[in-house]
This record gives C-alpha cells, structure tokens and sequence, in this order.
C-alpha cells in the first residue's frame, strides 16, 4: 500500500467526519441560515429560470450561432474602434432588465465570438447596472441625486473597468487580435441583416417583455406596458415561430402543436404563466433540438450554456442564501452588524457596503426597497450608492461562473476594481449629498 498517497484519502474522509460531527444543527442561526438558503434557491428557480435564463440561455446560443465572428471582432474586438466598442457596451443594459446571473450566457456568447476583453467586461457591468427600470425606481423611491449619481456611475464604471482590463491583459488582448487578423471567420449562411435583426428582436423581446417589472405607481407607460407584458411576450413569441417555419424550414406543424399547447396552458392558468412559458420552452428546444440544420446547431450552443452555467449559478445561489439570506431575512452573519456597518460615510462604511453588495445576490430592482429599508435604519447615503454600484452588476454566483470562463486571476482583479471604484464614488458622493 502507498501510504504517500492514501494518506490524502484519510486526511479528506477524517476532516469530513469531524465537518459532520461538529455541525450545528439545532442552533437556531444555523437551522435558519439553511432554510434561507434552500427558501432563496427555491425562489431563484421560481423566478429567475424559467422566465430570465432559458431565455437569455436561448440569445446566448443564437449568438455564438448566427452572429458572424467577423461582425462581433469588427464592433467588439481588441481592435475595434474604442469609442465604438466601449460606447455600445456601456449604453446595451438600458434595455435589458436583466441580473447579475441573467447577463452571463450573453457575456459568455459575445466573448467566445471573438469580443475583446474590455468591451465583453464592459457590456457585463451595464447589463444588470443600468436597465433604465432600475434608474428609474431609483430616482422615485430614493430620491433623483441618488438615480443620476447611480446611472452616470454604472456608465461610466462599466467604461473605466472595462478599459483597466483591457490595460491590465493587453498582452493577452494583442494576442487575440493577431488571431483575429490571421483568421477571417463568417458564421452562418448569410442570412440577410434584415432577418437576423428580427430574430434577435424577438428573442430579445421575449426576454425583455416576460420580465418586465410591475410599476411604484397605476398611471403612464410603465404601467401600461405591465399590464400587456404578457400579450406582448405571446406576440414576440407568434413572430419567432414564424420565422422558424419561413426561414429556418422547421415543420410548420411542429410549432403549431407548440404554439397552440402554450396558448391553451395562457388561456386556462392566466395567473401562472410562467406553465405556459416554461411549456412555449420545453417546445422550443425540442423542435430545434431533432433539426439537421442551423436550428439543431442553436439548441445545442444554447444547452452547452446551460450545462455549464447553471450548475454554478445554483450553487452560488446556496451559498449566498447561507450567508446573507434572502431580502428581510438574515443569514448566518446577523443583519444588526450590517446595519452598524454601513453607517456614515466612512471608507470602512463605504467599503463594507461595497463588498456586501458584491457577494449578496439582488434581482432585478430588488436592490431598491432593500437599500430603502437599510437607509431607514441609518444606513448613509454613501454606501448606499457603493452598494448600488457594487451590488446588482455582481453576486457571489455571479463571480462562480466568470471565473470559468476568465480564470481566477482576471475574475479577482475585475471584482476588486468593482469594490474599490464603487467604494470611492459612494465616499464622493456621501461628502457632496
């Protein structure tokens, strides 16, 4: 026997049997701390699967499949314009209303088609920072300094970090871009512009529409679009079935059984649609999933994005409910010491609040009430902009899934400058307000 060897075995099974033997179960923090974890796991699939990551799993494959990797290096890439590249990132999450966990198949698809470092960590900054529901609520419920400090941070945090990495692995970005003057690479079979900006017009609107958040007050638009969110998502979805049928040759049958199924699941549970969407789903994948052409290559790009990121994300989901708990709901770590923490303006207030925000997990717009409620208890008008800043662009299961597609060293340094850019705008801003 190889002692040298089964020494690491024994070592491994001892610390797990004292890991179990010493666990707290019956403490009450602890036995709370597990069921915010598995009560915010639950939620996140409730909410957040079906009708934000299937979809955005969907846009993601349909990039890395229709989107010509010329088009992504020529408006994305190492050697794009910057004005260009970084322009058109930073501004993208205006009209994604979608989560630090939602944004990453879409990150993922545009960086592996050739996007460039700076530009692919800009557009994965502003997607969940910027939708223009966050800045919005923002300016409603606390008040119009803190939304414009916050929008013309996101924007302008999305552009600097995104130029840091760029600066920070430009050895790695020159290398990229001799690849891509080596290689001229046309994806897809040449569909006219046209098409494909309807698809993509689709999709996104699907996404978009599905998820769109209910409004503080009954009147103007925002309120009318909330009200016909669904007949708008079932219209996106009719005009993605026809292009389907008109462009990509699928049998028109096929997604008239899917279509009618979906519209018959709408009809008889109006106040659950997400059965009908996950159905509309399920359908979707199946139909492109048996088909020999370009729709079998998008089902299958799309359930590589899925194997690989939702494994992480629930994961991270776990850990996050463990630690912090769900919104109104402590942890493991007690909530009075982030209410003394994040007082005044200090650069630990500011900081703590900065790295709170960084690992806790926020959907869409939730991190408005939850600041509305940490400002009622003292919390200080800086840390709350850091967390703002800080808080819905990252989350711990967030960081899990970048890390596998950049590698540690450049996860740690784009998180830190997250951290540390929102800490000295919430000191700035906490001194001027």
């Amino acid at each position: 026997m190889n002692w040298k060897e089964e020494w690491k075995y024994l070592v491994g099974i001892v610390a797990l049997f004292l890991f179990f033997y010493y666990l707290p179960v019956g403490h009450e923090r602890f036995d709370n701390a597990v069921f915010e974890a598995l009560s915010l796991a639950k939620w996140y699939a409730q909410e957040h699967v079906i009708l934000c990551l299937i979809p955005a799993f969907f846009i993601a494959g349909a990039i890395s499949v229709f989107v010509s990797q010329t088009s992504v290096m020529r408006y994305l890439g190492p050697s794009a314009p910057k004005v260009l590249a970084y322009g058109v990132a930073s501004v993208s999450g205006t009209i994604l209303a979608v989560c630090s966990c939602t944004v990453l198949p879409l990150f993922m698809g545009i960086y592996r088609m050739g996007a460039g470092l700076g530009p692919a960590v800009t557009f994965l900054y502003s997607g969940p920072a910027i939708n223009v529901l966050a800045i919005i609520l923002t300016a409603r419920v606390l008040g119009m300094p803190t939304g414009v400090a916050r929008a013309l941070g996101a924007v302008l945090f999305s552009i600097v970090i995104g130029l840091l990495m760029h600066l920070f692995f430009r050895h790695d970005e020159d290398e990229k871009s001799r690849m891509e003057a080596a290689f001229a690479y046309e994806g897809g079979e040449g569909r006219p512009l046209w098409q494909e900006i309807l698809f993509f017009a689709a999709l996104v609107g699907i996404l978009v529409s599905a998820n769109w958040a209910a409004p503080s007050g009954d009147g103007g638009i925002w309120a009318v679009i909330y009200q016909a969110k669904w007949l708008l998502t079932s219209a996106f979805a009719l005009g993605l079935g026809l292009m389907l049928v008109v462009w990509f040759g699928l049998a028109w049958w096929k997604v008239g059984l899917v279509a009618l199924v979906t519209g018959i699941l709408a009809v008889a549970f109006p106040h659950h649609p997400e059965a009908a969407f996950a159905v509309g789903s399920v359908g979707l994948g199946l139909i492109t999933a048996t088909d020999k052409g370009q729709a079998g290559e998008w089902f299958s790009a799309t359930w590589g994005f899925a194997k690989q990121i939702l494994p992480l994300l629930l994961g991270g989901v776990l850990v996050a409910g463990f630690l912090f708990g769900r919104p109104g709901h402590a942890g493991i770590i007690p909530a009075e010491w982030v209410y003394q923490a994040v007082g005044g303006n200090s650069i630990w207030s500011n900081f703590f609040a900065a790295v709170s925000g960084a690992f806790m997990y926020f959907a869409t717009l939730t991190e408005v009430p939850i600041l509305q409620g940490l400002l009622g208890n003292g919390m200080g008008n800086g840390p709350a902009l850091a967390l703002l800043l800080a808080g819905p662009a990252l989350s711990l299961p967030n960081m899990l899934v970048i890390r596998s597609v950049l590698g540690t060293k450049k996860t740690v340094v784009f998180v830190s400058l997250v951290v540390v850019m929102a800490t000295i705008t919430g000191m700035l801003f906490g001194a001027l307000v």
